[in-house]
């Protein structure tokens, strides 16, 4: 039986590498390494061991991967292109188990697939799925989340409470399966305590499955007082919108987290999960009192 021990983790200042490295150091199951640029300024607890690699050099990736049982990618979105890179250094350093950077919507479903914002993860996976065709050994785990619940609260993305005038997509009846970045974390230390289970396929992990109606009805509760005025909007017309700042050769975040939008709210996106792992994973979920308490820690100062 294949055990990993030694983790390396690429990415892992940002929003979601952080809580994954968390979940791995606190496991106590794993050697962590983190791998960064040299220009790198981020500091790492010190139980981690943290070595500087050139992410554009295979060969500089492959003197850091060595030793590793596994990588996982966590590398926000101008690191996405990159991930070749990783997967090739992986592969000469005889590493066991690769995770790319997929965490989040579901692009096995073809009408996500297709968005262009999700264009380099896409390639990303083709890129690994020839390249170990070609040289088997490696093994990979994708991770599919869904929508990330507690970062899309408090970044305004899933229902911005900001002004009181959140955007309602599509009437805000759509139903997608949401997670937070802890259980993300808890998924990935599943995934790498469970090798056989997860080999060479995608893991779907899930806290709870919920609509914007749901979610505005929940801060209504927790801030009565609160003027809410929500404005309602087609994913059809973001969509297409987007679509037009493409032709335009806008390739800006808002022409691209409009295909997220569609993605998460859109009829017919595979938004809520027909099946999880949580079971094998560890992922316990979570309620909507659970939902609340976000809330009230973002509308009500924590009271």
């Amino acid at each position: 039986m294949v055990e990993i021990k030694n983790v390396a983790i690429v990415g892992a200042s940002g929003a979601i590498g952080e809580p994954i490295m968390k979940a791995l150091v606190e496991s106590g199951k794993f050697n962590v390494t983190v791998v960064k640029r040299p220009s790198s300024k981020a500091s790492f607890p010190a139980s981690v061991k943290v070595v500087s690699a050139d992410t554009t050099s295979v060969e500089s990736v492959t003197a850091a991967f060595e030793g590793q049982d596994a990588v996982v990618s966590t590398v926000g979105t101008e690191g996405l292109q990159g991930q070749q890179v990783l997967i090739d250094a992986a592969i000469a350093a005889g590493v066991k188990r690769f995770l790319p950077s997929e965490f989040g919507t579901d692009i096995a479903n073809p009408k996500v697939g297709a968005l262009p914002v999700f264009g380099y993860k896409i390639a990303t996976q083709k890129y690994l799925q020839e390249a170990l065709a070609a040289k088997p050994g490696m093994t990979y785990t994708y991770v599919s989340n869904g929508a990330f619940l507690d970062w899309g609260l408090k970044n305004g993305f899933l229902l911005d409470t900001k002004d009181g005038k959140p955007t309602i997509y599509d009437g805000g009846k759509t139903v997608f399966s949401a997670t937070t970045l802890a259980s993300v974390g808890q998924a990935v230390v599943g995934v790498l305590s469970h090798y056989e289970e997860t080999k060479n396929r995608c893991v779907y992990v899930r806290d709870i499955d919920i609509s914007q109606k749901r979610l505005l009805e929940i801060a209504q509760k927790v801030a009565p007082e609160k003027k809410w005025e929500p404005v309602n909007v087609n994913t059809v017309d973001i969509e297409k919108s987007s679509n037009e700042g493409l032709a335009r050769g806008e390739f800006t975040i808002p022409v691209m987290v409009g295909f997220i939008f569609r993605a998460i709210f859109g009829e017919g996106y595979g938004n809520k999960f027909e099946k999880d792992d949580n079971a094998l994973l560890g992922i316990t979920g979570k309620t909507e009192a659970d939902v609340e308490a976000i809330f009230k820690a973002l509308l009500a100062g924590g009271k």
